[in-house]
């Protein structure tokens, strides 16, 4: 089954997105998601220019030799750019996979490993009460975890809880030029264990509990929040330091035993190795997206469950649909999921341009069984959400040091 075309979409149904279909001589379509955000057209670019033109005539069955071919057959081989188009094209390689085998693409996989997929959502806020208002909505939706994040007072917002309930994106002007928070540890530290002290104290302990620090701290500091989060027993805190020293991880474990969650920014199953084979983190959080496709991901999971460590993919609102439902069938497969970030059901003009469905049942995320991904895109409406150049945040300390975001 030989690749006669392949088509790069980049559409803004409320934030921007990048996605690959690839076609079949006999006119069998897979997709496959592309985005990075802040980086997309670099992304466009290497699809269009490098990888498109060395696949057509190739045979779509081939899913393995092809991700080779990509990866190895670069020279330079990893890196987020080329690893998010090998991502895309491994994706939808896969859906059409499915598509010809009739089959949901976990049952090529071996199956499912569970009924449905236990899910976490994001409670936000600026105020300790507000999100702790947020969360009893949450709960009463069905979502049994949630992800808290609060504004630090006197600041004008913090990661989640952009300045006036905007996204990052809105806040960019007619010039998009990277948005800038301020950021003070000390009023972090002195403050985040109050908001998880109310959320039990008003909720109890059934709710499953989370929090991102996005990089932030030392890895002292962050052994430090561990032990502060303890008494709240978290379901785990995610990327508490930067993962570039992985024996950051290791200072933290020594000192707390509040579970630990790092690797949506893994590009490649080397990333997370020395972190998993020390069992210095319990959850892994790379994406089918930025990991490289289905292909690695896989074989990710299989090496972290010889160390009991956990999937949790990323899922982030700049992950498409194409990836959410990628997810759906890796995690109803994965014998070592976890839990997956899954931020809400989307627009109404998300919904116009990507068509798929899912559904929250006490607290597990279900889907239909259609061949492949079960996802589709309308490239008619994808035209009427035209491309628009927005970036990532900037963090600063107050003395205007330039800060991980």
């Amino acid at each position: 089954m030989r690749i006669k075309d392949i088509k790069v979409f980049v559409c803004r149904p409320g934030r921007n997105f990048v996605t690959v279909k690839i076609i079949t001589e006999n006119d069998t379509y897979g997709l496959g998601d592309a985005t990075l955000n802040g980086r997309e057209m670099a992304v466009v670019a290497y699809l269009e220019q490098h990888i498109v033109p060395c696949l057509i005539g190739k045979d779509a069955h081939q899913i393995e030799d092809i991700w080779h071919y990509l990866y190895k057959g670069a020279y330079w081989q990893n890196g987020a750019v080329s690893i998010a188009a090998i991502g895309a094209i491994d994706m939808a390689l896969w859906d059409i996979k499915g598509k010809l085998a009739h089959m949901p693409v976990y049952q090529l996989l071996g199956g499912k490993s569970r009924k449905g997929v236990r899910v976490y959502g994001h409670a936000n806020g600026e105020t300790i009460e507000e999100v702790l208002k947020n969360l009893g909505t949450m709960i009463k939706k069905g979502y049994k975890a949630v992800r808290l994040q609060c504004t630090i007072p006197n600041t004008k917002g913090t990661y989640g809880t952009m300045e006036g309930k905007k996204n990052y994106y809105e806040l960019q002007g007619n010039r998009p030029l990277p948005p800038e928070q301020k950021w003070s540890t000390t009023k972090y530290m002195n403050f985040i264990p109050e908001l998880f002290k109310q959320a039990r104290e008003k909720f109890g302990y059934e709710i499953e509990l989370c929090h991102d620090v996005h990089s932030r701290l030392t890895p002292i500091e962050a052994s430090r929040l561990g032990k502060l989060l303890e008494p709240y027993k978290l379901l785990f805190i995610e990327d508490p330091v930067t993962t570039e020293n992985a024996e950051g991880y290791k200072i933290i474990r020594e000192h707390t035993n509040t579970p630990l969650a790092a690797g949506e920014k893994f590009n490649t199953l080397w990333d997370a190795k020395e972190m998993i084979q020390n069992q210095w983190i319990d959850y892994v959080r790379t994406a089918v997206t930025h990991g490289g496709g289905l292909t690695p991901l896989k074989k990710l999971a299989d090496f972290a469950s010889l160390y009991h460590v956990r999937m949790a993919p990323h899922g982030a609102p700049d992950l498409s649909p194409v990836c959410l439902m990628a997810h759906m069938h890796f995690n109803l497969w994965a014998p070592n999921f976890g839990v997956q970030e899954f931020i809400g059901f989307g627009t109404p003009e998300l919904n116009e341009v990507f068509h798929y469905k899912v559904e929250l049942k006490e607290g597990l995320l279900y889907m239909d069984d259609k061949p492949g991904w079960g996802v589709d895109f309308d490239e008619e409406a994808a035209k009427k959400y035209p491309y628009k150049r927005s970036y990532l945040p900037i963090n600063r300390l107050e003395d205007g040091t330039l800060w991980n975001w």
